[in-house]
């Protein structure tokens, strides 16, 4: 379909380097920015994609020697025990 846009003269001067540097139309460097910015508007507010941390499904526990894992003073001494003398 043809349509007539009024574009700034700065902004379509730098859309057509652009074309032309990807080596592209602008008819298809304005289409992929409608489409883009059409697909982020589709989005629901706070949509981000989630972070997937990874789990750690083995055995043990802890180590021998940590009296309360919820100190980290304990963790700390435990590591130094591991070490040995400096």
């Amino acid at each position: 379909m043809r349509t007539t846009l009024d574009i700034d003269d700065k902004l379509l001067t730098e859309a057509k380097q652009l074309a032309a540097r990807e080596h592209i139309s602008l008819t298809r460097l304005i289409e992929e920015g409608l489409a883009a910015r059409l697909r982020s508007a589709a989005k629901p507010k706070g949509s981000g994609s989630r972070v997937h941390l990874p789990v750690f499904a083995g055995r043990g526990g802890l180590q021998a020697g940590i009296r309360d894992a919820r100190s980290h003073q304990a963790i700390l001494d435990a590591l130094d025990d591991l070490e040995g003398p400096q």
